[in-house]
């Protein structure tokens, strides 16, 4: 095979890798045999016995590997020194993929696609939430840049109860280029405003369609919502202005007005 299709090849495993950290959230998940957890990593100065030696047990059991690396070493491997409590463990997703490979792929498959893009979703428990929804409901993929958003830490995968490892989670650098990819591809991009004069729930959208959630206090970015085709209101009574994002998420991942043409029993 040519070092180029050995870089691909390698590059699209490691794409499909949540590395998680944190003693407690590892354990949780070499305790859960549906996942497949590839590497413990382990800083060489914890302390032998309690969790770490459980955490060591339990991958041995389950033959996953375990390596020791300086205190320096794991913080570049957890991405957060300060929280990761010695501990990291990469757990293969087999949904996470490349916006570009899915695009290539798997979106001209079906004739009803509909994806989420997350525009600077910076609270955790927000992002987690919204991943659990979209997962159970209506959507088939979630765009999410690997900047901009709430990392996906443990905060995010006890919000989403686990959900996120299982997640359909569509990986890009750029939001804003992702969904001009997407636009090329015949999508049509959705942004929600509370001025919009169109509701979501009235609203029939094409076969192929991105909604796009925005940040908590800002909304959508200014940049992202110049790319918008639609806008779309969610229409709210007792004068309540805005509901909570990850409630929005649900709202269209459950909406009636999407369920011709896209089944849930998937």
């Amino acid at each position: 095979m040519a070092d180029s299709a050995l870089y691909s090849e390698k590059k699209a495993r490691f794409g499909k890798m949540l590395t998680v950290y944190g003693r407690k959230p590892a354990l949780e998940a070499l305790q859960d045999a549906s996942l497949a957890c590839h590497a413990l990593h382990l800083a060489d100065n914890n302390r032998e016995g309690g969790i770490i030696a459980e955490l060591t047990a339990l991958a041995g059991r389950r033959n996953v590997p375990v390596s020791h690396h300086s205190r320096a070493e794991l913080a570049r491997i957890s991405k957060n020194g300060k929280q990761d409590q010695g501990v990291a463990l990469d757990v293969l997703c087999p949904a996470f993929e490349g916006i570009d490979s899915y695009l290539l792929e798997r979106a001209d498959k079906s004739s009803h696609v509909r994806l989420l893009a997350l525009d600077g979703i910076s609270n955790p428990a927000n992002l987690g939430m919204i991943i659990r929804s979209a997962a159970a409901g209506a959507v088939d993929g979630i765009i999410c840049p690997r900047r901009g958003n709430a990392a996906l830490g443990p905060l995010v995968i006890k919000a989403s109860a686990g959900t996120v490892y299982r997640a359909p989670l569509l990986r890009c650098e750029s939001l804003p280029e992702a969904l001009r990819r997407c636009r090329e591809r015949g999508f049509e991009i959705c942004t929600l405003a509370a001025d919009a004069g169109e509701s979501l729930f009235d609203y029939r959208p094409r076969p192929a369609v991105v909604y796009v959630l925005g940040n908590e206090t800002e909304g959508v970015s200014t940049e992202v919502e110049s790319l918008a085709d639609t806008r779309l209101a969610i229409p709210m009574r007792n004068g309540v202005e805005s509901l909570n994002v990850a409630v929005t998420a649900s709202l269209i991942a459950f909406a009636p007005a999407f369920s011709a043409g896209h089944h849930l029993d998937r």
